[in-house]
């Protein structure tokens, strides 16, 4: 255990100092800033206003950015230690493979959630300084619905860099892997599986095997519990599991996902040439 804190502790420290992390803060934390400023806080939409629209408003870019953002750092942690021989040297030491893999993973994560973290807390600290009113439990429930769905994505990109050896290769798969989840299951695959009058309950079903469109979804249903926005699919998942349900299920989905990606990279890690 010991050896895993170490590692996490050396790759927080490591990428603390480098560019991207600098770059990925400040785009959720400018992000923020904007949104107060160009008055979304002040409009009413659906309802919604003051903090809890700025949160909506904010979801939908986290939906987009966070994912990409999270598979382009997290495929270089393994193959790029490997181009740049650091795996090498770090395994000249007494740490096993365990220690190495899962230290870097906890590593990452911290650093990957703690930009998202302090933009969440800078919207509370704004909206009270604005006097809007703060709803905790959704800031809650947003918290855990974020440190989740970048879990899914942190596993998702250690499966990658422990399959590719290749930093310019794992970078191409993550790109593929977040326009496959993005574009082909939620545009191309759906739209092609209507078209050709797939039963609705194999649609619906295919939609929430994606983490990205799970956490849409839980994301809509902390706002809008009837989840009128989004159609018919509503009744679907309303009738099935209930507005308690799919938050549940948009928790726990994603942590599957990572924790199921994250041991699978580890087999293949240990399994294949280390080096």
């Amino acid at each position: 255990m010991r050896n895993i804190i170490l590692i996490a502790r050396q790759d927080i420290t490591g990428s603390m100092r480098s560019r991207w992390f600098l770059g990925y803060s400040l785009i959720f934390i400018i992000m923020v800033v904007l949104i107060f400023v160009s008055g979304v806080t002040e409009s009413r939409v659906m309802g919604f206003t003051g903090l809890t629209r700025m949160l909506l408003v904010f979801i939908q870019a986290c939906n987009i950015i966070m994912p990409i953002f999270v598979l382009i750092t997290t495929v270089r942690t393994i193959a790029g230690d490997r181009e740049s021989n650091v795996l090498e040297y770090m395994l000249s030491f007494p740490v096993s493979l365990f220690s190495y893999y899962f230290g870097k993973f906890i590593g990452r994560f911290i650093i990957i959630f703690l930009p998202l973290l302090f933009a969440l807390i800078l919207s509370l600290i704004i909206g009270a300084l604005k006097t809007h009113q703060v709803p905790v439990d959704l800031f809650l429930l947003y918290t855990g619905l974020l440190a989740f769905n970048a879990f899914a994505f942190l596993g998702i990109g250690f499966f990658i860099s422990s399959v590719i050896k290749s930093m310019e290769f794992a970078l191409g798969a993550a790109l593929f892997v977040w326009l496959f989840l993005i574009a082909f299951i939620d545009i191309a695959l759906i739209g092609f599986m209507i078209k050709q009058l797939i039963p609705e309950t194999v649609i619906y079903i295919t939609a929430l095997l994606n983490p990205v469109q799970v956490f849409r979804i839980g994301a809509i249903s902390l706002f809008d519990p009837v989840l009128s926005v989004i159609g018919p699919a509503s009744f679907f998942i309303l009738d099935t599991v209930g507005q308690t349900g799919c938050i549940i299920y948009a928790l726990i989905y994603p942590l599957f996902i990572g924790l199921l990606f994250a041991f699978a990279g580890y087999k293949v890690f240990t399994k294949h040439d280390i080096l």
